[in-house]
């Protein structure tokens, strides 16, 4: 008698198991997709999507990082990359980030990524004399097309030099988007020169 109880016991417990693991499944397709895209993606959430160190911040800007691009362009894209593709293309969401004057968007970029545990890989290009970004989040130029990389904007326009000679005014806007197609045209830059835009 005893014996069957111990078996019943068992049976509930791999019965629950069975359950568990097929609403955990059910979740992660659901977040995952089908096709494989976002089931590497993962960082850490900032708080209220607010990055603060003093209690009263003076200058404050935005900053998001997408791929929205990418989505519109999964043939072009390298198999081995959909897995870090977010299925909704935004890698990080509108965050608030406090700056100390004089801090370029490349410092506020880097900042951020450290915090939220985004990968990020740049190098010092003496030519420009600012640092370039040449991966977020395990994308990198070329991985979506010939004409495929980073590109940053703020307030809308895209500035014609390095992301490290751009400093940073309170409420600034900044966006970091990866571009597949007429280097940046698809992201919406029009590569007007700088006196025509602002």
């Amino acid at each position: 008698m005893k014996k069957k109880k111990i078996a019943n016991f068992i049976m509930i417990l791999v019965i629950a198991a069975i359950a568990v693991s097929g609403i955990a499944a059910a979740l992660y397709l659901r977040t995952v997709g089908e096709d494989g895209f976002g089931s590497l993606y993962q960082i850490t959430p900032i708080p209220d999507n607010t990055l603060t160190t003093s209690g009263n911040p003076v200058n404050l800007c935005t900053i998001t990082i997408r791929c929205d691009t990418i989505l519109d362009n999964k043939n072009n894209l390298k198999e081995e990359k959909a897995p870090y593709v977010p299925t909704d293309g935004e890698i990080l969401p509108v965050t608030t980030v406090e700056f100390t004057p004089g801090e370029t968007v490349f410092d506020v970029l880097n900042r951020v990524c450290g915090v939220a545990d985004i990968q990020i890989e740049y190098g010092w290009t003496p030519l420009y004399d600012s640092y370039y970004i040449e991966g977020i989040n395990h994308l990198y130029e070329f991985d979506c097309g010939s004409q495929s990389g980073w590109m940053y904007k703020v307030n809308d326009w895209f500035p014609n030099y390095g992301c490290s000679a751009y400093k940073v005014e309170n409420g600034d806007s900044i966006v970091w988007c990866y571009t597949c197609n007429g280097l940046g045209e698809d992201v919406g830059s029009t590569w007007m020169p700088e006196e025509t835009v602002k």
